[in-house]
């Protein structure tokens, strides 16, 4: 049901990454040494194909023209830190991911009202540096070549 006082317990997680591997990573502004890829919830009304898109181009500045649905689908507890922006029954969210891969490294556009730096990391480095689970499975699955 829509209720537009409160956020979507829906979200997008977005991998951007290179043919050779270097995965972009964003750290967010709060909380500060969180370390991310393209995050962000839909929209009432919105598909997640459409929220992938919408949150790469704020995100980043890039122009999304090779996402790809991976089909997974993970809920977990939200954090008590963000419980306020959801309904008051609402205990989980579910996070769609996507990946998207680009030509090579380039130069990102933040939004700096979310994230105050990015950085490509190695393949490995980007696994170990993420915050959270789901972000480190989506790692694993692109490392194990099963990121379709």
């Amino acid at each position: 049901m829509e209720d537009s006082e409160f956020h979507r317990p829906e979200s997008v997680l977005v991998v951007v990454y290179t043919q050779d591997y270097h995965c972009l990573l964003l750290e967010r502004v709060d909380p500060s040494d969180f370390w991310q890829s393209v995050t962000g919830t839909l929209l009432w009304g919105e598909s997640p194909a459409a929220a992938a898109a919408r949150e790469v181009m704020e995100e980043t500045g890039l122009t999304p023209t090779t996402l790809v649905d991976s089909g997974i689908g993970k809920r977990f507890p939200i954090l008590p830190a963000w419980r306020a922006r959801y309904g008051a029954d609402v205990q989980e969210n579910l996070e769609h991911l996507w990946y998207m891969e680009v030509p090579e490294v380039c130069p990102i556009t933040l939004n700096s009202k979310e994230h105050s730096a990015y950085r490509w990391f190695g393949l490995e480095d980007a696994i170990l540096s993420v915050s959270s689970w789901t972000n480190r499975e989506a790692f694993e699955r692109l490392r194990d070549n099963d990121a379709s």
